[in-house]
């Protein structure tokens, strides 16, 4: 078997772990799991800060799961 960069190459993880930020300015995060290959995400969630849910976007990539 010859070594060749194609034997060498890692293979990309199935999923990411991403932070979702809170779009009322409170600061309040948390990270959730998603497909590597999905649209960025974007969700309603309750934000204890505001006492009501707020429309959360992703903010950053963590890590590869």
């Amino acid at each position: 078997m010859f070594l060749t960069a194609a034997n060498l190459a890692k293979a990309k993880s199935k999923y990411i772990l991403v932070r979702m930020l809170s779009e009322a300015g409170t600061g309040f995060a948390f990270n959730i799991k998603r497909a590597r290959l999905d649209e960025k995400r974007v969700m309603l969630r309750y934000d204890p800060f505001v006492k009501q849910r707020v429309l959360f976007k992703e903010h950053k990539k963590i890590r590869s799961i």
